[in-house]
């Protein structure tokens, strides 16, 4: 019991200094002994001067028979770790796992498995976690100290070299030869950021939001912010990047209705409001480790402490690819004529306001390079974008949501935004004309007697939250406010990508909740004397530059005769300037509603909700259109075959 710790070190580069340094200390308090060295490169003896003579091998199993080791430091590359975790613990050794612990769910998994049927300890390297002030923080929350608590918002910015992103093979990358890495900002030297906010919260995640983008020419993340939503209703954002012109130390807010208590977890400092920073003591893993397993002490950081880091970093891994920050928004510093280093200019500003306003990059100001929108995948490919933010859009546009880019498989566009003909007309949207006397479809509004006219009567659709957030797909909550900024409805909205034989459908569903208390009147420009204009509902604007337009259904063609039907379907037919063809097939599954069709003006689809007469909304409505994006021009049949196939 009283002897040294026989401690095996896996992985003695880069960060591996560190560990050499701890042992050293360990060794003087007589609590640990190196007695082994794996690693693909000898290390050279005077990097472990102090600490012996320990044998190297690049065998980790071997290594731990050959020198009966009991503890294996694990602090070798991310997408490694599963392996040699699994092999440590099959040869009876304990182990510490640097973080992240894994890079992806099944991994952690994997190593998980392994350490229930070792019956052996697995502490992971998050050192802010063994700090007392995230205890001492829970208490001040758990005493009320700061009222209820409504949020939790952490922020990070950090300077990092162009030579950090190629300091090895798998910095900076995904995945390396289909082999998941996730080195990122958020998932690798913001790990801790993530982790601790997570171990402040007492409730598991159940929605993502996740921004991803890089300055540097490199694969992952470099600048990133995630909004986590927990179940019982706590908010948890993480604003970080790597591209800061200095270092500012990452910190934990926790806000409350009373208050606010701010963690600077590299510091160990924890402050009150304005109030004097009192600092805590912080536990060495290894050393809490040694404990564990001589005396019996509770673990700081077992692995299963870090199930909701890993779900954070699966949810990462399976996001998009991050988006590029173009060279125009950045500062480049430069040594004989080489990019040495980027710099985001206010980038540690806007990491503080995220925390601040539990906030997006997306939803900040001052963020030109931040993406507003959501890629939507289908069949591995990227076939739209839902745009959530739009602070380009003018209030006369009645701003809101709306999908744009949207493309065939082939990368054919099918959608248009803000052209010139009708500049109110937004991609792909859900849009009214006239809710209770709110304009929320743009441009101007039909009086009756009068004709259009311009009025101050423009509504805003407002993105409250996404309840779920995925490759293929979306829910999101909305709320349509009128011009003085009163609440006249609440949506529930569900888009998603559903990948066909050659082709994918883009199903969209929708729910709109009467919030003024009284019935509301939904109108068209048709139901208030404009001949044929009964658009308002769903509505697809395709690209005014498309060529060869034709519009058909079941049972007709030409837009005379399919503007104002109510068949099951409706397909629209087009020919990009490439000479590239396409086809969208529009499908209404459910109760017939007549379809709203223009081609010879400009081209664009809709399902109406108010055609002859106003629509009563007392409480709510709910409607769903699937639309199959195929390339090339389909005939009736294939169409027809779609659309049965989308209605099953």
């Amino acid at each position: 019991m009283d002897r040294p710790a026989r401690v095996v070190l896996a992985g003695a580069h880069g960060h591996g200094w560190w560990h050499l340094d701890n042992l050293r200390r360990l060794r003087a308090a007589g609590l640990a002994e190196l007695v082994g060295v794996c690693d693909l490169r000898p290390v050279e003896p005077e990097k472990l001067r102090g600490l012996g003579e320990p044998p190297q091998s690049p065998d980790l199993t071997e290594l731990i028979e050959r020198t009966g080791a009991e503890i294996t430091v694990l602090v070798t590359p991310i997408h490694t770790h599963a392996e040699l975790a699994v092999r440590a613990l099959a040869a009876g050794s304990h182990l510490l796992l640097e973080k992240p612990p894994a890079s992806s769910a099944a991994d952690f998994d994997r190593i998980a498995i392994a350490v229930a049927r070792s019956g052996l300890a697995c502490q992971v390297g998050f050192q802010s976690l063994g700090s007392a002030a995230v205890p001492a923080v829970r208490k001040l929350i758990a005493d009320g100290a700061v009222g209820r608590v409504r949020g939790i918002g952490a922020a990070g910015a950090w300077p990092r070299p162009a030579t950090y992103f190629t300091r090895s093979p798998w910095a900076g990358r995904r995945r390396i030869d289909g082999v998941e890495t996730t080195d990122g900002a958020l998932t690798n030297p913001f790990a801790h950021a993530v982790a601790t906010a997570l171990a402040l919260a007492d409730a598991p995640v159940e929605a993502y939001e996740i921004e991803l983008y890089h300055a540097n020419p490199i694969e992952a993340d470099d600048t990133s912010s995630i909004r986590l939503r927990l179940s019982d209703g706590t908010v948890v954002t993480v604003a970080v990047s790597l591209c800061a012109p200095e270092r500012h130390e990452p910190y934990v807010v926790v806000h409350g209705d009373a208050g606010r208590i701010t963690l600077t977890y590299t510091m160990d400092e924890v402050r009150v409001g304005d109030g004097p920073p009192t600092r805590h003591p912080r536990v060495d893993l290894l050393e809490n480790l040694i404990e564990h397993i001589r005396g019996g002490a509770e673990l700081l950081v077992p692995l299963h402490r870090t199930a909701g880091f890993m779900g954070v970093l699966e949810e990462i891994r399976r996001a998009p690819d991050p988006l590029p920050i173009p060279d125009e928004f950045q500062e480049l510093i430069r040594e004989d004529g080489e990019v040495t280093r980027r710099v985001l200019p206010g980038i540690a500003e806007l990491t503080a306001r995220s925390a601040e306003r539990l906030a997006l990059f997306g939803e900040l100001e001052d963020a030109p390079w931040s993406a507003s929108g959501v890629a939507l995948r289908a069949g591995g490919r990227t076939v739209a974008r839902y745009v959530w933010r739009h602070p380009d859009v003018p209030v006369t546009v009645s701003p809101r949501p709306f999908l744009h880019p949207v493309r065939t498989l082939g990368g054919v566009e099918v959608s248009e935004t803000r052209p010139a003909d009708h500049v109110h007309h937004l991609g792909v949207c859900v849009a009214i004309a006239d809710v209770g006397g709110r304009n929320f479809w743009g441009g101007r509004t039909w009086v009756p007697g009068e004709g259009p006219r311009w009025l101050d009567d423009h509504g805003v659709q407002r993105h409250v939250e996404f309840t779920r957030l995925a490759e293929d797909g979306l829910e999101e909550l909305l709320s349509w406010t009128g011009p003085g900024g009163e609440e006249v409805l609440r949506e529930r909205r569900a888009v998603r990508a559903v990948p066909l034989r050659d082709a994918w459908a883009l199903d969209l569903r929708f729910t709109l909740a009467n919030a003024t208390g009284a019935p509301l009147e939904i109108r068209s420009s048709a139901t208030k004397g404009r001949a044929g204009a009964a658009y308002g509902g769903f509505f697809w604007r395709a690209p005014g530059s498309a060529t060869a337009r034709e519009v058909f259904t079941a049972e007709a063609e030409g837009e005379e005769a399919v503007h104002g039907s109510a068949t099951p379907w409706l397909a629209l037919t087009g020919a990009a300037p490439d000479g590239r063809e396409w086809t969208l097939v529009f499908v209404r599954p459910g109760p017939p509603e007549r379809w709203f069709a223009r081609v010879r003006e400009y081209p664009g689809i809709g399902v109406a909700l108010a055609w002859e007469h106003p629509l009563l909304l007392e409480t709510e409505l709910s409607r769903r259109v699937v639309t199959v994006v195929a390339d090339g021009r389909l005939d009736r049949a294939t169409a027809a075959a779609y659309a049965a196939e989308v209605t099953a």
